[in-house]
């Protein structure tokens, strides 16, 4: 399923949601509602979802949120303990993240899926700093499903800015966006549906990830 791009995504959205020390743009309605309830459905039914699993505080934790990690084969991935192995890429995908490279104009070699199944679900604060992430890479998020608040917080003076990431947007996040602030999808009591979160990256292939 080829998903159209919006000529409209290059412009008029071009205004930094960070006040400073780095750059999120923000461009809402890159999919239209139809495509983007197809693409879900399609990536609910496609993907080997399994629970996610991480270290908190020295214990091993599973997560109600579950996890996709897909990327080229030398795209090995750890964070929270935790070393994750690709999944291949589908024709499918591989449309989308030339898409998401258009967009952000960067080649990207991997993806993160998250899904969420409820709005009690979210993401603690955090970077996406690890060491085998080229920290001068920007980081494409697509967000479908149900429209969510996230969340910037600045981690010298803690000043927070926040938006909705709305169905069929797109979320890219410049370097050094990832040094100076922590981001959160929060949760909320609201009742809600299911939200897919796709964050394309690029993985440094020859780091040699902790043993």
């Amino acid at each position: 399923m080829q998903i159209p791009l919006f000529e409209s995504a290059q412009a008029p959205y071009n205004l930094n949601l960070l006040p400073k020390d780095g750059g999120a743009y923000y461009y809402p309605d890159i999919f239209d509602q139809v495509s983007s309830d197809q693409l879900f459905g399609k990536l609910i039914q496609s993907l080997d979802w399994q629970p996610e699993q991480i270290y908190l505080f020295g214990k091993k934790v599973t997560t109600q949120r579950k996890v996709v990690w897909v990327g080229d084969e030398n795209c090995l991935y750890a964070y929270s303990g935790m070393k994750k192995h690709p999944q291949p890429w589908t024709p499918e995908l591989l449309s989308i993240k030339t898409q998401m490279e258009e967009m952000a104009q960067w080649k990207f070699n991997s993806c993160l899926f998250n899904l969420y199944h409820s709005g009690s679900e979210g993401m603690g604060w955090h970077s996406d700093n690890e060491d085998e992430l080229d920290s001068a890479a920007p980081i494409a998020s697509l967000s479908l499903g149900a429209k969510r608040k996230f969340a910037f917080k600045h981690k010298l003076d803690k000043s927070v800015c926040s938006l909705f990431l709305e169905n069929g947007s797109v979320l890219i996040m410049h370097s050094p966006s990832q040094k100076f602030w922590n981001h959160s999808l929060l949760k909320t009591k609201t009742p809600l549906p299911a939200r897919i979160n796709l964050t394309f990256r690029a993985i440094n292939p020859n780091h040699e990830l902790p043993k």
